[in-house]
């Protein structure tokens, strides 16, 4: 009975723990810092509750994660972007070297950044070129970096 008591104890400290971690967003260069790059949705971050006991990472998730809505996030669009990688490590990822050769110029605010060690990632700018959002693309096939593109990236209207 007391051992009841207990879970019962430390599952609602666990669960008011959680609202409070979602109420205390972190920035994308601490969440990067932190190795939670990209959009992650906060029900992964509940899902990996569940297969990981270790609160902090948990709390770290979720001050990292963006709400679930399909509203909130589709519809958001960046000015630009810098697709981010190291040049040493370029030959590991056959499918971004295709896309920076062929698909790179059909996106005028996109340029390639190489700095060392870096993995590869998509880093979303906003209208004064100010980073918002890091998107690791290590396993993502060429056509995905395309579809991301078109529709995360405003396509510039000037007849440049």
């Amino acid at each position: 009975m007391r051992g009841m008591i207990l879970c019962a104890i430390l599952t609602l400290i666990f669960a008011s723990s959680l609202s409070w971690g979602e109420q205390q967003q972190m920035g994308a260069a601490e969440c990067e810092k932190l190795g939670f790059t990209g959009l992650a949705l906060c029900s992964d971050c509940k899902t990996l509750s569940e297969y990981v006991k270790d609160q902090e990472l948990v709390l770290e998730c979720l001050r990292c994660c963006v709400e679930d809505s399909d509203d909130s996030m589709s519809k958001v669009t960046y000015a630009g972007a810098i697709l981010e990688v190291c040049m040493r490590k370029l030959v590991f990822y056959p499918e971004i070297v295709g896309f920076v050769e062929d698909d790179k110029d059909k996106f005028p605010s996109l340029r390639v950044q190489y700095a060392f060690n870096s993995p590869p990632k998509l880093i979303l700018l906003d209208d004064d070129g100010e980073q918002k959002e890091t998107v690791r693309i290590d396993n993502w096939k060429r056509e995905h970096i395309l579809q991301f593109l078109h529709r995360k990236v405003k396509s510039s209207s000037a007849s440049a």
